[in-house]
């Protein structure tokens, strides 16, 4: 299932309304009663509550097509993820209005905000880790990486797969945020990237693949020929170490790229074994 007919406005949209490490800002915001800060943790919500919803809607269908698969259902949760950022947009669909209302008179918007949403985001991040999982793991052979940093990179880039770069045509399925020089097969989205200390949103070319399993095969390839990678590689579980050779190989112009790469990778082993300690050095 492609993840066409979603503007960019929407794709770009998606990394705030449905990052939940972006609720928490907004969630301080509404504890200093700034109300600006309050309608977005409540537009947020809305976009939480109406993901469920067309998840819901599809739980209940109980047939399955001769097409049918774990991957194409994966790329249809991720189509109703954009699909319920682009319906809270504006007006949206009513609930965060009423959320509004409803919390200033109470005021108790962080604990009503908050709840939901880490529910939410549990089951989303454990969908994508499953989805993402045999691919990563034969990647991470190939490349001598734990699957874990893997899939904990492409969380990173993709915000659990909720902002994968998108145009008319549909979804890049670009997991890693590969640039792109090839005009004809590329993707144009808007970015952060730092410049004289500071973050500046950017349109840049991102790579198209047909399908997740061609970026993943890219990756592969990019990490595992480019010289400024070669510290990266045969890292095993030292995600800390990936993480930075990634950084000083120029992956992201982020500062604080590899802290947050190293953090996600601990959410993801969390996730998966939740006894098992994250490795890092120093």
């Amino acid at each position: 299932m492609s993840l066409d007919k979603l503007s960019d406005a929407a794709v770009a949209a998606a990394g705030s309304y449905t990052d939940f490490r972006g609720l928490e800002a907004l969630k301080t915001g509404a504890r200093a009663s700034d109300p600006a800060a309050l309608r977005e943790a409540a537009r947020q919500f809305e976009s939480l509550f109406t993901n469920m919803l067309l998840k819901s809607m599809r739980d209940a269908d109980p047939g399955e097509g001769l097409g049918d698969s774990e991957q194409t259902r994966f790329y249809q949760d991720m189509y109703d993820q954009q699909l319920a950022v682009t319906l809270s947009r504006g007006q949206g669909i009513g609930l965060a209005q009423q959320l509004v209302e409803q919390l200033l008179r109470s005021g108790a918007a962080p604990a009503a905000a908050a709840a939901p949403a880490a529910a939410a985001g549990n089951a989303g991040q454990q969908q994508f880790i499953q989805a993402l999982l045999p691919a990563a793991q034969q990647a991470g052979q190939q490349l001598g990486v734990a699957p874990e940093t893997i899939i904990a990179h492409a969380a990173l880039e993709t915000g659990w797969g909720t902002a994968l770069p998108a145009d008319a045509r549909g979804s890049s399925f670009n997991l890693f945020g590969i640039k792109s020089s090839v005009s004809g097969d590329a993707v144009a989205a808007l970015t952060t990237e730092y410049a004289g200390g500071g973050p500046q949103r950017v349109s840049q070319d991102f790579r198209r693949y047909a399908t997740i399993d061609d970026s993943v095969a890219d990756y592969v390839r990019l990490i595992g020929t480019q010289p400024r990678y070669a510290a990266a590689r045969g890292t095993g579980q030292d995600v800390q170490a990936f993480a930075l050779a990634l950084q000083r190989g120029g992956y992201a112009t982020d500062p604080g790229y590899a802290q947050k790469l190293v953090a996600t990778a601990a959410t993801v082993r969390q996730q998966i074994s939740p006894h098992q300690p994250i490795t890092t050095h120093g």
